[in-house]
């Protein structure tokens, strides 16, 4: 692939913007806000002028809604030899173009399984798809040169491509992530008009469910406007275990043993399903899920405390295999805890002592 052009210059397309553009592809911008592709243009994702004849890869990045439209404009102008959307929905916008009447021999769908919270090409990165997957949802009528300009593109923005059907994807990705998306901003939603005090206790654990709801609304009803009837489902189900477990938690206020004991075995059965499905949840690369140690160190909340961390752990000989951070509320400090192979957490424990670092048990 030597030319790109991307239409839509948000935070997926300019990411994959900028990823190519690293590796020497040109890549032409576009945008219904042609501010919008000036900015991308300036963060270096490519140039927002026109090219000049048609592409090898054209890449849209539109919202879900308007894939198919835009798809059939650009194919109709022969802007590409091959033409690839990423929209996080992938059945309905290859129906539309079916019933369009379009030839899909050089289309292809694909969805990268990455993202932020935060939207528009300044949250753009060019890593943002590294050892994330990216799925390709080819049919019997995608020609293999196009499918082989996919390929290449996830290739140069790191990604691992994963090829799927697409309504098979779609539930999918109802599955693991647009009935987690509304999960979490019903949680969320009981905070709005919580007491203040009930909210400065918040931790970690209501920070890690809640993290994604401060996404862009907008955009996720572009998103479930796809795909409503797979996340529909599943939040039938999701009603479904919620409604046993008020009621078996009802059952654990009565008076009577025998309710109370049924109470019990309702909720508990409920946690230990959840342990069932969290221990499915692949591990680091996409790995099988490995249970680190925790070694938790207190720090102030002040400039280069991590860099200082991480340095040390090094020194150590340790790799810090992931981290999470807990800020404490109303305190400038906070508790980093630091996931480890569990054969190296002690060695990372007595080294940061050595060094000075406040050791939390």
């Amino acid at each position: 692939m030597r030319t790109a052009l991307v239409i839509g210059t948000g935070l997926i397309g300019t990411s994959a913007a900028l990823a190519l553009a690293s590796r020497g592809v040109v890549v032409h911008l576009a945008d219904h806000d042609p501010e919008q592709a000036r900015t991308a243009s300036a963060l270096g994702a490519g140039t927002d002028e026109a090219p000049q004849g048609p592409v090898d890869l054209a890449i849209i990045a539109a919202p879900p809604a308007h894939v198919a439209g835009t798809l059939a404009d650009a194919m109709r102008r022969g802007v590409a030899r091959g033409y690839l959307d990423v929209a996080s929905v992938k059945g309905g916008p290859r129906r539309e173009l079916e019933a369009l009447g379009l030839d899909l021999a050089s289309y292809i769908g694909s969805h990268p399984m990455s993202g932020r919270e935060k939207s528009g090409p300044l949250a753009a990165t060019g890593d943002l798809f590294e050892g994330r997957p990216w799925v390709l949802t080819p049919t019997r009528d995608t020609d293999t040169e196009v499918l082989n300009l996919a390929l290449e593109l996830v290739s140069h923005c790191r990604a691992v491509p994963v090829v799927m059907d697409a309504d098979a994807h779609d539930r999918a990705v109802a599955l693991v992530s647009h009935m987690p998306h509304l999960v979490s901003s019903m949680v969320a939603a009981r905070l709005e008009n919580a007491e203040e005090a009930a909210v400065r206790l918040c931790g970690q654990g209501i920070r890690d469910v809640t993290r994604i709801a401060a996404s862009d609304p907008g955009m996720w009803i572009d998103i479930l406007s796809a795909n409503p009837g797979p996340v529909a489902d599943l939040l039938t189900d999701v009603a479904a275990d919620l409604e046993e477990t008020v009621q078996a938690l009802r059952s654990l206020q009565s008076s009577d043993e025998a309710k109370r004991r049924e109470g019990v075995s309702g909720v508990e059965d409920m946690l230990r399903r959840g342990n069932a499905g969290q221990v499915r949840v692949p591990g680091k690369h996409g790995s099988a899920p490995l249970v680190y140690e925790v070694v938790a160190v207190l720090i102030d909340d002040q400039p280069g405390q991590l860099a200082r961390i991480f340095a040390d752990a090094g020194r150590a000989g340790v790799n810090i295999e992931d981290v999470r951070i807990e800020h404490a509320t109303g305190q400038q400090a906070g508790l980093v805890q630091l996931m480890v192979e569990p054969e190296a957490a002690p060695v990372l424990s007595a080294s940061l002592r050595e060094r000075g670092w406040a050791i939390r048990q």
